[in-house]
């Protein structure tokens, strides 16, 4: 009994701290093309992606309850896939989904909020762990990504190919071991979908995303 009472008590806590990030109209794309655009179907509980031959990231800021963020979960399905790729082959890196985690120091938090995507990715202080989809390596490899130097690293959750996962992410965790120091604030979340390079087609959903502090 009272083990069953200790793990009720862990599930009702976890559940209080935990946050959802809502697809919504507080969502914006960031274009890398004027004629290369994703199809973002914003659904409340459920965002809908649809790349073909295409590439773009839609992207929110997060209000100042998730900058503490320290865990995520989601659900997310892939029904059409990119072929493996090497993510770290600059234009050569097309991947079905990659989730971004936005984290700057304090110093620089509050000034970069009205920053646009573009702006924070070139700040010199972000790191961004990116969670993918996709690509030709093993579930928990640790990757440098080909645009953002020192300020990025990508972290495989599934490889190419269709199906559907549940995903519970230890940030604090993955960002020590990413970047080797301790994670700041969490002021913003992406997801992009990525098929121009080998002119395929990708359709995908993320849903019930959740931000824990």
């Amino acid at each position: 009994m009272r083990f069953i009472l200790a793990l009720a008590l862990t599930i009702s806590s976890s559940l209080v701290c935990a946050e959802q990030v809502y697809f919504d109209d507080g969502w914006r794309e960031q274009k890398f093309s004027l004629f290369s655009s994703n199809d973002f179907l914003l659904g409340g509980h459920t965002l809908g992606v649809r790349s073909n031959k295409t590439v773009s990231v839609l992207w929110t800021r997060l209000p100042l309850s998730m900058w503490g963020g320290r865990r995520a979960k989601w659900d997310w399905a892939v029904e059409l896939s990119v072929p493996p790729t090497d993510l770290t082959k600059k234009g050569g890196d097309d991947r079905n989904l990659s989730i971004y985690f936005l984290f700057l120091p304090e110093k620089t938090a509050q000034e970069a909020t009205s920053s646009g995507f573009k702006s924070l990715l070139s700040n010199p202080d972000v790191r961004v762990l990116m969670y993918l989809w996709g690509g030709d390596h093993s579930r928990g490899q640790v990757l440098p990504t080909p645009y953002l130097g020192v300020r990025g690293r990508s972290l495989i959750l599934q490889g190419a190919g269709v199906g559907s996962a549940a995903e519970h992410v230890d940030l604090a965790k993955d960002f020590r071991r990413a970047f080797a120091s301790e994670p700041q604030n969490l002021v913003g979340i992406a997801v992009s979908s990525d098929s121009d390079d080998t002119e395929t087609e990708v359709i995908a959903r993320v849903s019930n995303l959740y931000i824990q502090l």
